[in-house]
């Protein structure tokens, strides 16, 4: 099939660094009956048309209509559960995004979290930003991902396709990325470059750069030791870099997943370590201390994961200086990411 062949080579093309990090983002092709989505905590470098989850389209539509609990994390394993009844294939879960990926009516949808464009989404004048460089583009509050981000998401399509005739083929999500949607692989390429070329000049006038000038000072094996003695299994692996600014708060869902809210800037000691787990109620994944940076994790992926959000953070922290500073995520909206099922099971599978 075509057009699977080129949802393939659109998710390898936008599965690279300067689009997405770890298991971030997520593609999908639909025709009238079927919808062919990435599976969750997999990365789109790795998709291949085997691998796509398949749905069926008229039963995900039936989630707009199911009575759902108040309560987020119940409603959310309602959720996941009937979203569960419309796999059509034994691929794995597909992405908490997919109901939103159904109702937008072109054939292609490739979404993702570019450094470029997310140090847009996350600073403090994003959105004026966005309706002057991009118009046409749909800028959406952050929203909890799942079901609440999909139904609000259903309202403003609807409310843009009555007032423009057609659906947004750009969406800008705060605190979280970008989706596009298109009916060919050049239509999806053209939109995402009337994004990214736009942006770039806008950094390149304000002299600013995701450069974090990163000078190597080597490890020091005593301090490894000692993170791994106090963090214990959390600090099974632990990998490590040169000193930059870590962000020192809550970003995106991505961020929450991978590298935490906060990194431990205390001394390495287990009463310094204790009272972190205490305030947060996990150990940490980034670690400052004498001007280096260390990821931790249960697995080599894990720490590497870590160290690789610590520092795609820094960079979107560094770019929103273009547009007002970085603006953080709410306690609420962290705490939900940190207690929600599905993004453990992501951070699981991309482990």
């Amino acid at each position: 099939m075509q057009d699977l062949k080129t949802i393939v080579e659109l998710s390898h093309e936008f599965g690279t660094p300067e689009y997405v990090k770890g298991g971030g983002g997520n593609t999908s092709y639909k025709d009238e009956s079927t919808l062919w989505v990435k599976p969750s905590g997999t990365t789109l470098a790795g998709l291949h048309e085997s691998t796509f989850v398949t749905l069926n389209r008229e039963k995900v539509n039936e989630l707009y209509d199911v009575d759902t609990p108040e309560e987020p994390h119940a409603r959310e394993e309602l959720v996941r559960n009937f979203m569960g009844e419309a796999v059509l294939n034994d691929a794995g879960r597909p992405s908490v995004e997919a109901p939103l990926h159904n109702i937008l009516e072109t054939k292609f949808v490739v979404h993702t979290h570019a450094l470029l464009v997310n140090g847009m989404t996350c600073a403090k004048d994003g959105e004026a930003v966005c309706k002057s460089l991009f118009p046409d583009a749909l800028w959406v509050e952050y929203i909890d991902a799942g079901y609440t981000l999909c139904m609000v998401l259903k309202d403003r399509i609807d409310a843009y396709k009555a007032a423009h005739g057609r659906i947004p083929k750009i969406i800008m999500l705060k605190n979280h990325g970008i989706f596009v949607s298109g009916d060919t692989a050049e239509e999806i390429r053209s939109l995402y470059a009337s994004v990214m070329n736009p942006i770039k000049e806008e950094y390149e006038k304000l002299g600013i750069s995701e450069d974090l000038g990163i000078e190597e000072t080597g490890q020091d094996s005593e301090v490894l030791t000692k993170i791994q003695e106090i963090f214990g299994e959390d600090a099974a692996f632990i990998e490590s870099s040169g000193f930059f600014e870590c962000v020192p708060g809550p970003i995106t869902p991505d961020h929450l997943v991978y590298a935490r809210a906060f990194p431990f800037t205390g001394e390495l000691t287990q009463v310094h370590a204790d009272a972190y787990h205490a305030r947060h109620g996990f150990a940490p994944k980034v670690v400052i201390h004498n001007n280096r940076i260390y990821g931790l994790g249960k697995t080599e992926k894990n720490a590497g994961l870590a160290l690789l959000f610590a520092r795609d953070g820094a960079q979107v922290m560094k770019l929103s200086q273009a547009f007002g500073g970085i603006d953080y995520m709410t306690d609420r909206a962290r705490e939900f990411i940190e207690n929600w099922e599905v993004e453990s099971y992501r951070e699981k599978v991309a482990s």
